[in-house]
């Protein structure tokens, strides 16, 4: 088998060489149809395991267990495609091709543990800031959960006392004013003291009182004629003066 001319690290030329050798009828062998479907095994083969990887160590969809078990089936095929790559690159020869291919895995693990290591440390960084969140969250939780029993005892004794005075205003029909100031005291000698004396003043509020019903002197129907008009609805007579009045009279029970 013929010896290549160039090293593996002179790309073009490598190349170069490797296209003209596989159209060149008089020599045996066609190293492009073991280079192109190597390398394509080789880079699916390493997709998979990155992507595997990721799954397992990051994301955490699989378990662990299964995620290195198809990491190991992967293995041996990514070194397979890698060494068939090596080998048609080489062209035929056996011995450059084993170290082509031990060159490019020993890289491709290296590179491999630190992007492992890099997903490791970002997985710890994302758990750090989720468990971070949920402790401010659960915090700002239980402090407004403290504060709104004070809110709710506010409001609920707002109700209560603005319901006593509602109720004291309309059952009573008198209310009273406290108020306070100063008052000042001349004891002599040029020396005033000033003294606070609360001082109570009582407003008395009139309630508005029903009309009473009468009865009509015509048909002895008994209504109320402000309700009516002053007209009684039976007969349609109208309404006495003098019953008017006694209707707008307070009852026996409102007179002081």
């Amino acid at each position: 088998m013929p010896q290549s001319e160039y090293k593996a690290r002179q790309v073009r030329d490598k190349t170069h060489e490797v296209f003209e050798y596989d159209h060149d009828d008089a020599k045996p062998g066609k190293p492009l149809h073991l280079l192109v479907p190597g390398g394509l095994i080789a880079l699916a083969a390493l997709a998979l395991i990155i992507f595997i990887g990721y799954q397992t160590w990051f994301e955490e969809s699989l378990t662990q267990e299964l995620g290195t078990i198809l990491c190991l089936i992967l293995a041996p095929l990514y070194v397979g495609g890698v060494f068939l790559f090596s080998y048609g690159y080489e062209l035929y020869n056996i011995p450059r091709a084993i170290r082509l291919t031990a060159i490019i895995v020993f890289v491709t693990l290296a590179a491999v543990v630190i992007v492992a290591v890099l997903f490791f440390v970002l997985g710890n960084m994302k758990g750090g800031s989720n468990s971070s969140s949920k402790s401010s969250k659960s915090s700002s939780s239980k402090s407004s959960g403290a504060s709104k029993p004070s809110a709710s005892r506010r409001a609920v004794g707002g109700a209560i006392g603005g319901a006593l005075s509602n109720k004291s205003s309309s059952t009573g029909g008198s209310s009273s004013h406290h108020s306070s100031g100063p008052i000042f005291i001349n004891t002599g000698g040029g020396r005033t003291r000033v003294e606070t004396r609360e001082v109570t003043k009582e407003v008395v509020k009139e309630v508005p009182k029903e009309p009473m019903p009468i009865t009509c002197p015509f048909c002895t129907r008994s209504y109320v004629p402000v309700e009516y008009n002053y007209l009684c609805p039976s007969c349609g007579a109208a309404t006495p003066k003098d019953l008017i009045e006694e209707s707008q009279m307070p009852k026996a029970d409102d007179r002081p």
